[in-house]
């Protein structure tokens, strides 16, 4: 418990919560939470940009937060549209929110879950909080060793066991014939962060496993459509019907709106007017009320769940000084849903074991390109400036 005087001592700071380690994160979140400050979730392994986006944080004037209501004090990262690091506001209420639809859409009291997303990530996140809110288990693995082979034993539970995958995490766990019969214990299998291939989606309902495709972010408290299990191993294909707590709607150009209690409050320090939530993906709502997600309206790439905006990943790779000029585009992927690669003229020599060392510090390993493409007859348009969506197709 603390005083009036510390807690006023402790709203005047910002509580950056920066751990890799799950138990040691929960903490950390504890102490936050108690000490009533603006709690910042931050990725440990962030970049050279994210450490130099959170010391400007740290040198802000605080708010008075005296005068406001309890809102918006929990900083949860993302990219945002134009995959720029930003914090979206949430706080009990659209977190609750979030929580409360999720137990009625799949008709679970206790939420228990194994959690293998970091939990600075919303997805994670909420994994550990629909636990904590509902009174359920939560148990953090290290995905390494699960990837490794090492299958944790679930005890049994009225509500059964959940898991949240990306599409990269499920695509490697079906290569193991014993990890796939310890997903099969599952009641829920959740998969998210980007688009699952069909290839991806039919092998996991041939093998049983009870797959729910879902749609959320970052700034709608992770998901608000989500595919029951059921209608999944029946054939359907979608990211399912709206969550109780979400409205979706799809506009005439194709563009997903959100609306809700779990919405956020803003961009961190901004706050924002309450309605509807303007996406940057692009999709259809089919005659059952299932939302089905095309892509995105921007050029931000989604690789294994995270977002990558290029226009960073050129100017890391430029300021090597071995590239004349170099496009950073998204290429579909098996197991990635999109890999990153770099593409430059074919007449240029690039030291590509220089750029790989110059650029470890200043990328994360996310957005690192995994592959380096000469283009022949660099195409460049009528006043010599590049043809961004010809590299693409030529890469695809």
């Amino acid at each position: 418990m603390f005083t009036g005087q510390e807690r006023r001592a402790r709203q005047r700071v910002r509580f950056f919560v920066s751990e890799s380690d799950p138990r040691k994160f929960m903490q950390e979140f504890a102490r936050g939470v108690a000490g009533f400050t603006e709690v910042f979730l931050c990725d440990p392994n962030g970049g050279a940009g994210e450490a130099a986006r959170i010391e400007a944080l740290r040198q802000m004037p605080m708010e008075n937060r005296f005068t406001k209501t309890p809102e918006g004090w929990l900083m949860i990262p993302t990219g945002g549209s134009g995959g720029q690091l930003k914090f979206a506001r949430h706080d009990e209420q659209t977190i609750t929110a979030a929580v409360r639809g999720f137990t009625r859409h799949f008709g679970v009291e206790r939420v228990n879950a194994v959690g293998v997303l970091p939990l600075h990530h919303v997805s994670g996140l909420m994994a550990w909080l629909r636990c904590a809110l509902t009174g359920g288990e939560y148990v953090p693995l290290d995905w390494k060793q699960l990837e490794g082979g090492d299958l944790l034993p679930l005890p049994a539970k009225p509500d059964g066991w959940v898991i949240s995958l990306v599409p990269t995490q499920l695509e490697r766990l079906l290569r193991n014939p014993a990890a796939v019969a310890w997903l099969k214990e599952y009641r829920i299998i959740f998969l998210g962060g980007a688009a699952a291939t069909p290839g991806l989606l039919d092998r996991a309902a041939a093998l049983g496993l009870r797959l729910s495709p879902g749609y959320g972010m970052t700034e709608t408290a992770a998901m608000v459509t989500a595919l029951r299990p059921e209608d999944f191993l029946s054939g359907a294909r979608s990211s399912g019907a709206p969550l109780p707590h979400a409205r979706v709607a799809v506009a005439e150009n194709g563009v997903v709106s959100i609306g809700g209690e779990s919405l956020f409050r803003g961009y961190y320090p901004e706050w924002r007017t309450p309605g509807e939530f303007k996406t940057s993906d692009l999709g259809h709502v089919d005659p059952q009320g299932h939302l089905h997600v095309l892509g995105r309206s921007d050029a931000v790439i989604i690789t294994g769940g995270e977002k990558v905006n290029p226009a960073e990943v050129e100017r890391a790779l430029r300021e090597t000084d071995e590239f004349s000029d170099v496009v950073v585009v998204g290429v579909p992927d098996p197991e990635w849903g999109q890999a990153v690669v770099a593409a430059y003229p074919a007449s240029t020599c690039p030291d590509l074991a220089k750029v790989q060392r110059s650029i470890v510090s200043s990328l994360s390993a996310y957005k690192r390109p995994k592959r380096y493409l000469p283009v022949e007859n660099w195409p460049l348009n009528a006043v010599g400036k590049v043809n961004r969506a010809e590299v693409a197709r030529l890469l695809s």
